[in-house]
């Protein structure tokens, strides 16, 4: 019996270089340093080549990590700064003029975005990168609304389905923009989507007065990493759109410099992930 651990594998990404503290929300290439016509090609068979190579009980993944466009949580907070927002605004559904919670939409500035990556997509499409094996996405609609738009109509058939995880939420609590919807909603919100069985139909996780610790959403992102490594040992692209605070947490599970995607609008981060199982008795 053992667990898991993770590392970074590092080279491939301009996200790499610690001196890269801003780039753009969608970078070209999604950030790949190779440049050539046949570059997708090329680092998706290097990633191969570790797995081949890889000894019992290591693998490797790439994980493409989307964060979503610009929600009404986030143009409140901007309106009245980080501290007021979380000292007060943010416990709040609005102020008479913006309504944040629960579960907010996209803006029509945060749709764009989306739009924005989608055309990231078309782009590396041409040059070769594939529709991703497997696409995991939060259950808040601002995510759900991100990760449909981001795909629509840029391969002509996906593989599986959008595979919805409570797991991939956004840090959880206090906030009511972080308070989802019900299964129902989801459900005929985004029929074409898969909802794992144990999302319940309403918000049993999110608490009033608790919010949830960095640590805690690590945590969250590390299972993530487990059901992932565990039931999709075949696939080694994935696709997960979240949140800064999950994306974050990724990163620390992982062991990875922090990255901040850009606050208020939609942005990827790319990382090939190492998962090696440690004997628990070593």
């Amino acid at each position: 019996m053992g667990i898991k651990a993770y590392e970074p594998v590092q080279g491939f990404f301009i996200y790499d270089d610690p001196s890269q503290s801003s780039l753009p929300a969608v970078p070209p290439r999604f950030g790949l340093k190779d440049d050539s016509d046949d570059r997708w090609a090329k680092f998706l068979g290097d990633v191969r080549k570790l797995n081949e190579d890889a000894p019992e009980g290591t693998s490797y993944k790439f994980f493409l990590l989307s964060r979503h466009g610009q929600g009404y949580h986030n143009v409140a907070e901007a309106k009245y700064g980080t501290i007021a927002w979380d000292d007060y605004w943010a416990k709040l559904d609005g102020d008479g003029e913006i309504i944040w919670g629960p579960d907010p939409k996209l803006t029509p500035v945060g749709i764009e975005q989306a739009h924005a990556a989608r055309a990231g997509w078309i782009t590396e499409s041409q040059f070769g990168i594939p529709a991703p094996h497997k696409r995991y996405c939060s259950p808040l609609t601002r995510a759900l609304h991100t990760c449909d738009t981001m795909f629509d109509g840029v391969y002509e058939k996906y593989e599986q389905r959008v595979f919805v995880m409570e797991h991939c939420r956004e840090e959880n609590g206090v906030h009511t923009c972080d308070r989802r919807n019900t299964r129902t909603h989801i459900t005929s919100t985004f029929p074409h989507f898969s909802i794992e069985d144990s999302l319940t139909e309403r918000d049993e996780l999110w608490h009033p007065t608790i919010r949830e610790t960095k640590p805690e959403v690590a945590e969250r992102a590390r299972k993530v990493l487990n059901y992932i490594f565990d039931h999709d040992k075949e696939h080694t692209f994935i696709s997960i759109t979240a949140h800064g605070g999950w994306i974050t947490g990724f990163l620390t599970a992982v062991g990875s410099q922090p990255f901040i995607v850009p606050t208020g609008g939609n942005g990827v981060l790319p990382i090939v992930v190492k998962a090696r199982v440690q004997d628990l008795l070593n």
